[in-house]
């Protein structure tokens, strides 16, 4: 039933312009660093003399848990938003598929889009350091692998929590205002404490035990993600 549910709406989301904001985010975070590198490649290639390929993705760490629950706030509301604006809520929930597969339907392809996602960003960087002309024998491929699924695992409960709220709310603004807000406090989490959820994305990457934080992201977003669908098999969905 769910792959039912998951092949119906891979076809919806075409034209909807949510390809586009997969390659976006991976495209923009790696022509920042095209920028940054390009400006002052002397000086970076004197920094990380010893480790070219690990300060490139230093750099590029930075940014990617902004970009990752900002990605999954503007994900949920695209993917929710196909059957809200065309109001075919009733007729998909009458349909002789349970309401539990259609939400883990669009659970999956949310996190099926952000892992395209991650993999784009790693070629895109991995990319970029081979035009800049660091060595492709050195090229650290478990890390670079890791750059966005490590925290994309530790960004899971901002994703479940999103997909929630923009299933079960006909006006998106309250979601993708809330997803905006739990982005930008993600920025500074850190400085509350590693053990706060939303600093389990950038954990996910710099914790000693990063493995740690990834396992705790993806525990709470599915326990978020099987909450959202009890309360959506229950709600009337306009």
């Amino acid at each position: 039933m769910t792959g039912r549910a998951l092949s119906s709406d891979w076809l919806k989301i075409r034209g909807k312009g949510i390809w586009f904001l997969v390659f976006l985010a991976p495209l923009g975070l790696t022509a920042m660093q095209a920028l940054n590198f390009g400006l002052r490649l002397d000086y970076l290639k004197e920094q990380y003399a010893g480790n070219l390929w690990g300060g490139l993705l230093e750099n590029v760490i930075v940014f990617v848990p902004l970009a990752l629950m900002l990605g999954a706030t503007i994900l949920s509301s695209m993917i929710a938003g196909v059957e809200h604006e065309q109001g075919s809520w009733k007729q998909l929930l009458a349909l002789p598929i349970p309401r539990p597969a259609v939400y883990l339907a669009k659970f999956l392809l949310a996190c099926m889009l952000l892992i395209v996602s991650c993999v784009l960003l790693t070629t895109s960087v991995v990319g970029l350091g081979l035009i800049f002309g660091f060595d492709v024998k050195d090229i650290p491929w478990a890390q670079a692998l890791k750059l966005g699924l490590m925290p994309l695992a530790g960004a899971l409960p901002v994703l479940s929590i999103e997909l929630w709220l923009t299933m079960v709310s006909r006006n998106q603004a309250l979601p993708v205002t809330f997803g905006i807000v739990l982005a930008i406090t993600g920025m500074f989490s850190l400085s509350l404490s590693p053990q706060f959820p939303l600093a389990w994305s950038q954990m996910a990457w710099s914790a000693p035990n990063p493995y740690l934080y990834a396992g705790m992201g993806v525990a709470l977003g599915i326990m978020i993600m099987l909450a959202g669908m009890m309360h959506f098999s229950r709600k009337d969905v306009a």
